[in-house]
């Protein structure tokens, strides 16, 4: 437990003053939303690669890993919701709940906690991998109007291009003259308090129940994600420890920039606000249990 605490307790504390902002002042969300996914968001992307040091060669299986897990529980999540003939709203909900784990402020953290610094650098892989399924394919997937439309709006976001800057710049060595990258690095670290106060301030205007819906996309995000994981990990003979990145990454809660995208792209926002909520509280059980798993 005290290992989550220093990974939950500061996210919590702006959580509560977005919720006390959205009870006090009259803030667009929308706006806020579109702030983090089109300035925000890209400026920490860029700064995450330009910074990193990973080896290519020894994060390539990790990353093919993630992706995996990421379409079987899309697949999943499709078969569920056109068998059961669910409303679009709840479906797209459910993808962003279910395909989108908090692998940043909170999963970095947590692995560093658990693993040690060889389990830090794999977990970026996971990061990277995450950011680039959310930012670049997660508001095609929630648009839902088919493969070519959802292209075409992929590269109308600057999160593709910026994955593509921050890869060249990595690549070739690029230094920013005049301490630029401080700037983008400025920026980049104001991605994740704005998603977190967006986040308190529609839970200020959501009305909290456990229900059906609640309990089954917390479900699938923290038991069935991390499941998934774990068998394709096995499939793919990853390393003990990448093994266990990748499912700690897996089963992490609901990421709060999930929020921002179904604001923007559409979906039942107090539905993911609640999920959010509910599965940040409910990996105090889920997270220790993984690390009991494999550590017996």
């Amino acid at each position: 437990m005290t290992t989550l605490l220093p990974a939950v307790l500061p996210v919590g504390l702006i959580i509560l003053i977005g919720f006390v902002v959205g009870r006090n002042l009259s803030l667009q969300s929308q706006t806020l939303s579109q702030l983090t996914l089109f300035v925000l968001s890209p400026a920490l992307v860029i700064d995450s690669l330009y910074r990193t040091t990973l080896s290519a060669q020894s994060s390539a299986k990790l990353f093919l890993g993630y992706a995996l897990t990421s379409v079987l529980i899309y697949c999943l999540v499709w078969a569920i919701t056109t068998i059961s003939k669910t409303s679009s709203s709840f479906r797209k909900s459910l993808i962003a709940t279910s395909l989108f784990p908090n692998n940043g402020n909170m999963g970095l953290p947590v692995v560093a906690f658990a693993l040690g610094a060889a389990g830090l650098e794999r977990a970026i892989v996971c990061l990277i991998a995450s950011s680039i399924l959310l930012f670049c394919f997660g508001p095609a997937l929630l648009q839902g109007k088919g493969i070519v439309y959802g292209l075409k709006l992929t590269l109308k976001l600057p999160l593709l291009w910026s994955i593509l800057v921050g890869f060249s710049l990595r690549l070739f060595s690029i230094e920013f003259p005049f301490e630029l990258d401080t700037g983008i690095q400025k920026l980049g670290e104001a991605a994740i308090p704005v998603a977190l106060i967006l986040l308190g301030i529609q839970l200020s205007n959501t009305y909290f129940k456990l229900g059906i819906k609640e309990i089954f996309t917390v479900t699938t995000r923290l038991l069935i994600s991390p499941f998934i994981a774990y068998t394709v990990g096995n499939f793919l003979s990853l390393e003990e420890l990448s093994l266990q990145v990748l499912v700690l990454q897996c089963a992490m809660p609901t990421a709060v920039n999930s929020l921002v995208l179904v604001t923007e792209f559409g979906g039942d926002t107090d539905l993911v606000a609640r999920a959010i909520l509910l599965s940040t509280i409910s990996c105090f059980v889920t997270l220790p249990l993984i690390l009991w798993f494999f550590n017996n």
